[in-house]
């Protein structure tokens, strides 16, 4: 595989009238491992069956300064022989300029959509495989290949088998068994993530490759490497295993910490630090998902919603609280902070995988609000307790992060007008001041104006 590496990553450099059509197997934006491993793997496979004028070329869907904080993703690369210098990393390579070319094909192999930022990709996506909640509309143009098995990589490992077995050799087999067995919790049922088809091809590259490391070693090594995160700032935490996704004037990050909630949110000075974290990278959310295990290997999950404003917060806690399919069953877990709240997830079979459609529907949902009352921005600025330099949607303009009173960003006026005389009333409502307008009151008046200019909405909540 390292012969193919380099002459994929070769096929780059060379001059564009040169350069052969490029097919890029290209994983999702969290780069985890079974990203990774089913990226190299069936982009080897397309070379062995690709005509001339295609090159098939795997890229990690990172920059390559970010791959250090995949640690487990650096073992298996090192325990199979593979170095860091053949990979083609996001940033190395122009996909949008090659598409515009016309010399891009594209098979997404561990998601099945292209994020907004890539849209204009779409028409380059020859086929997918992938083992989440199908979003893709379907089309004759681009096979779709979409089960919800435990690893993507047991897709991957299916497809060689059947179309192309001579691919298999030790160190593809070890890639590809090392992944099923970290995704699948070392194929324990109680942790509700093995398949039968999963066990079907684990067992399969064992029977096929004796010599490969023992099951429960591997596991264990590569579980180690994963939850190391030692030395590593708030930041690189998050990064390390994260997802975006988007919906009207949202934009957040969905990131797996590897390490119990009650440590993570005991790290000093960690709202100042996700307040900084969602300026740097414009996010307006930020849903942390912290997982532990047992020594049975039984997964502990939990769960933070963080942002400066109330209403992106708490909209986002109820719908995650809210949520039957699948029913998180969270339980408040005590937070530090006021801008983070924190819950035990007692669903404990319910990875991101599971938790992502949740978050997904309820950005939908937000926008087609947002289509229907008109602007909300305006609610996402009336707190900002981490950060008053929040524009209208959340997004930044100061990189000033200090704690702040909870009006503040709200205009006051200090001159309130002297009370007119009327010898009809006695007083007046400003004598005390302009009234305070709550948050809540104003999306209740929105939510009313709305439902009587449109007696036809059906809808119970929302507008």
């Amino acid at each position: 595989m390292e012969a193919f590496l380099r002459s994929s990553r070769e096929a780059l450099t060379s001059p564009a009238k040169e350069r052969p059509g490029l097919h890029v197997v290209l994983g999702n934006e969290a780069c985890d491992l079974d990203s990774v491993v089913s990226a190299l793997t069936f982009a080897y496979l397309l070379s062995k069956s690709l005509d001339p004028v295609k090159v098939a070329v795997p890229v990690l869907n990172i920059p390559r300064s970010e791959f250090p904080l995949r640690t487990d993703s650096v073992f298996l690369l090192r325990e199979c022989g593979l170095p860091q210098d053949v990979l083609v990393f996001r940033d190395e390579v122009d996909l949008h300029g090659l598409h515009k070319a016309k010399q891009l094909a594209l098979t997404l192999v561990d998601h099945n959509v292209l994020p907004s930022g890539d849209s204009d990709l779409e028409g380059a996506v020859v086929e997918v495989i992938d083992h989440h909640l199908v979003e893709r509309k379907p089309s004759p143009s681009c096979p779709i290949t979409v089960e919800t098995v435990g690893s993507c990589a047991t897709l991957v490992t299916e497809r060689i088998a059947q179309k192309a077995p001579e691919v298999f050799d030790e160190q593809v087999a070890q890639l590809l068994y090392g992944t099923i067995v970290l995704d699948c919790v070392n194929m324990a049922p109680e942790a509700g993530k093995v398949t039968p088809k999963d066990s079907q091809y684990a067992s399969l590259l064992e029977s096929r490759f004796p010599n490969l490391p023992e099951r429960g070693t591997l596991f264990q090594s590569l579980q180690n490497a994963r939850f190391d995160v030692s030395g590593l700032s708030t930041e690189q935490m998050l990064l390390k295993d994260m997802k975006a996704a988007s919906g009207g004037d949202l934009k957040l990050a969905v990131s797996v910490v590897y390490m119990q909630m009650e440590a993570f949110l005991q790290r000093s000075g960690l709202q100042q630090e996700l307040c900084e974290f969602c300026h740097k990278h414009k996010y307006n959310l930020l849903v942390t998902m912290t997982i532990s295990f047992s020594e049975n290997n039984e997964p502990f999950r939990q769960l933070a919603v963080y942002s400066s404003s109330t209403v992106y917060r708490e909209e986002m806690s109820q719908a995650l609280e809210n949520a039957q399919n699948p029913n998180l069953d969270l339980s408040p877990l005590r937070s530090p902070y006021s801008d983070i709240k924190a819950y035990n997830q007692r669903n404990t079979v319910a990875s991101r995988k599971k938790v992502l459609p949740i978050i997904k529907e309820f950005l939908r949902s937000w926008e087609k609000r947002i289509a229907q009352c008109g602007n909300l921005d305006d609610l996402g600025e009336l707190e900002g307790a981490c950060c008053p330099a929040m524009e209208k949607g959340g997004q930044y303009h100061s990189h000033q992060c200090d704690a702040a009173p909870e009006d503040a960003g709200i205009e006051e006026d200090s001159q309130v007008p002297p009370t007119p005389m009327n010898s009809l009333v006695e007083g007046c409502p400003l004598d005390n001041g302009f009234p305070r307008i709550s948050e809540e009151a104003i999306v209740e008046k929105i939510i009313k104006m709305a439902s009587e200019e449109d007696p036809d909405d059906k809808e119970p909540e929302g507008c």
